[in-house]
C-alpha cells in the first residue's frame, strides 16, 4: 500500500510544472517552439502520414475504386494533420519545464546558423528514419519481455 501512495504521488507531480514559467521564459519558449514546429509540423505530418497510409493501403480490398481511395487519402491527411497541431499546442510550456529564457535563446541562436537550420530540416528525418527501424523490432521484443516476465513470475510461485 505504501509503494502504491509513493507511487501515486511520484505520478501526480510528474504532472506539475517543475518550476515557475515567468513571461520571458514563455515568450522564448513560443519563440522557440514557432520556429521548430514550422519545418517539424510538415515533417511529421508527412512521415505520420506515410508510415499509416502505407499500412491502410496494403490492407484495403482491392475492389475500393480510385474515388473513394482519393476521399479516404485526403480525409486522412486532414486527420493526421490536425492531430499534429493539437499535439504542437503544448509544445512551448514543455520547453519551458526544461529549459531557462537564456537557455532557449541560446538554442534559437543556434538554429539561426547554417548548421542549426539544418538540424531543423534534418533531425525529422533521422527520427523517422530511427522509429522506422523499431518497428520491426517490437514484436519480438514484446514476446522477450512477455517471456523473461514469465519466467520471474514463474520462478515465485505465481502462474502456471
Amino acid at each position: 500500500m505504501k509503494r502504491l501512495l509513493v507511487l501515486a504521488l511520484f505520478a501526480v507531480s510528474l504532472a506539475m510544472p517543475a518550476r515557475a514559467q515567468d513571461a520571458a521564459t514563455l515568450k522564448a519558449a513560443q519563440e522557440l517552439a514557432a520556429l521548430v514546429s514550422k519545418d517539424t509540423m510538415q515533417q511529421l505530418t508527412t512521415t505520420i502520414f506515410s508510415q499509416m497510409w502505407a499500412s491502410l493501403e496494403s490492407q484495403m480490398d482491392a475492389k475500393i475504386d480510385a474515388t473513394t481511395r482519393a476521399e479516404l487519402r485526403s480525409e486522412m491527411e486532414r486527420l493526421v494533420t490536425k492531430f499534429a497541431v493539437d499535439a504542437m499546442k503544448d509544445t512551448p510550456s514543455i520547453y519551458a519545464r526544461h529549459f531557462t529564457a537564456a537557455e532557449m535563446g541560446d538554442i534559437l541562436a543556434f538554429y539561426k546558423t547554417p548548421t542549426g537550420a539544418k538540424a531543423l530540416v534534418e533531425m525529422p528525418r533521422v527520427a523517422a528514419e530511427s522509429a522506422a527501424l523499431m518497428g520491426p523490432r517490437m514484436g519480438p521484443f514484446q514476446q522477450e519481455i512477455a517471456a523473461s516476465i514469465g519466467a520471474v513470475m514463474k520462478k515465485h510461485g505465481y502462474g502456471k
